[in-house]
């Protein structure tokens, strides 16, 4: 088995933008096939923020489509809280979009990766896709995978925990694995949208 098929990408988005996404797939802002009634979740600051943020190569984070290394992140808490410019959603109403980092290379699509919070700029490094032999060496995949990240004996972990995986390019929906929800009733609403029944994983241990 490859080493790549065993690394999984989770990209969270509101239930709602789930029909445009199986008919389009993932697609950036920037895309002729972006979603004109996207719903967003998550801080509105830090979104503009991203929309700023220079990295090394010239690009900015606002032109990739963001992932996660894995479920339950620090900004999933904010959201299913809300407050301090967030909206709070309801955990079934939010979705894992999860791909497998072999796919990723099968489309052929450009993209980077972080071993931090790509916001924080002088701690973080920025790879790119040449790099990607190197993914296992430069993650921190105890604090990506860890429940807890509130510690005073690691003010780091944090930012390690939530490294990214930023795509420069639209995912087709055959190249998304599966999606994680939170019950059976966000099950049910994926299967009715036409989501194949094998493809959905409720697991609530990757919500707070």
């Amino acid at each position: 088995m490859s080493l790549y098929s065993r690394i999984f990408l989770f990209r969270m988005t509101h239930i709602g933008n789930i029909p445009h996404i199986l008919e389009y797939g993932i697609t950036h802002s920037g895309s002729v096939n972006a979603n004109a009634e996207y719903r967003p979740i998550g801080d509105t600051s830090i979104i503009r923020k991203r929309c700023d943020f220079e990295l090394t190569n010239g690009l900015y984070l606002s032109d990739c489509i963001p992932f996660y290394f894995w479920g339950r992140m620090p900004m999933l808490y904010v959201i299913q809280n809300g407050g301090n410019h967030v909206d709070m959603v309801k955990p079934e109403e939010i979705v894992y979009c999860v791909c497998s980092l072999k796919r990723i290379l099968e489309l052929g699509v450009n993209f980077m990766f972080t071993d931090g919070h790509a916001l924080a700029k002088g701690l973080t490094k920025l790879y790119l896709r040449g790099e990607v032999e190197r993914i296992n060496e430069v993650l921190d995949w105890e604090a990506i995978r860890i429940k807890y990240w509130k510690t005073d004996h690691d003010l780091d972990l944090k930012r390690r925990k939530e490294a990214e995986f930023l795509c420069l390019g639209d995912i087709p929906v055959n190249f998304v694995n599966g999606f994680v929800v939170y019950d059976n009733g966000a099950f049910d609403k994926l299967k009715g949208m036409g989501v194949p029944e094998h493809k959905v994983r409720v697991k609530r241990d990757f919500y707070f």
